[in-house]
């Protein structure tokens, strides 16, 4: 379904009993809804919001830079929309970095934070990194970035093993629009949170790859030593996208601090 929001079409899914919590799922750059459906299994006794973001899937994808604030005022403008007060938010990547923007903006918004993946901040020697993604996206087209993205999301090993998933990866990224690319890597560019996330005071687990290369360990370690209270667990043998990578820890750790919460 779609709804328009924040002055762009958004296309989102709702599913499950209209009268339980709800989480709202915020998917990596270059990704869409689909992302999260090895994980649909374990939420059905939640509502359950899967949206793409903007630039991204079905959702509008406006020429120019897009910010955080932007985004979260995407994902608030949504909530909205749909007359949903409260949600669990589960964050992945990016979806982490507008969680954490979308938290620190309106805390009463949200019951609990899953930052998966994450990071709160792009030191200068990354920004420049990003900006190179984004001119090879703009001259080549977004078939030139497939393959190292797999690389730095999946392991050698299950890129062998699980073709066909990674293959539903791959077909995510090239199928996303350039502009939208473009205008979330201009976002990701400019995240600097790590002095403000102290502020954020709700429930938040934090998960993360062990081998994730592009948001380690140690990013997630600097986010837990500021957030009072948060959780951190790290999933072996999984790179970035450690939700597809390791579905059944990813799975057990999101539903536990769920029922939890």
């Amino acid at each position: 379904m779609k709804v328009t929001a924040n002055g762009i079409g958004i296309r989102y899914e709702l599913e499950g009993p209209e009268s339980a919590p709800v989480v709202v799922m915020s998917h990596s750059l270059a990704a869409n809804v689909g992302m999260w459906e090895d994980q649909m299994p374990i939420l059905g006794e939640y509502r359950v919001l899967r949206y793409d973001t903007r630039g991204h899937g079905e959702t509008d994808a406006p020429e120019g830079d897009y910010t955080l604030d932007q985004l979260a005022d995407d994902l608030f403008a949504l909530l909205d929309a749909l007359a949903i007060d409260r949600a669990h938010l589960v964050g992945l990547s990016m979806g982490g970095m507008i969680g954490q923007t979308a938290a620190l903006r309106d805390p009463s918004r949200f019951l609990s934070l899953s930052l998966c993946d994450t990071s709160s901040r792009v030191p200068g020697e990354g920004q420049a990194l990003w900006s190179e993604r984004m001119e090879a996206a703009r001259s080549h087209g977004m078939e030139a970035l497939v393959e190292s993205t797999i690389d730095r999301w999946f392991s050698p090993t299950f890129q062998i093993e699980e073709p066909d998933r990674v293959e539903r990866v791959r077909e995510m990224i090239r199928t996303t629009p350039v502009a939208g690319y473009c205008g979330c890597c201009a976002a990701i560019r400019a995240l600097d949170l790590t002095d403000r996330i102290a502020e954020i005071r709700l429930p938040t687990l934090l998960v993360v790859g062990e081998d994730d290369p592009g948001t380690p360990v140690a990013a997630h370690e600097v986010i837990r030593d500021r957030i009072e209270g948060s959780r951190l667990v790290v999933i072996k043998d999984a790179l970035h996208f450690s939700n597809v990578e390791q579905t059944d820890l990813f799975n057990d750790t999101l539903g536990a601090f769920l029922a939890e919460h």
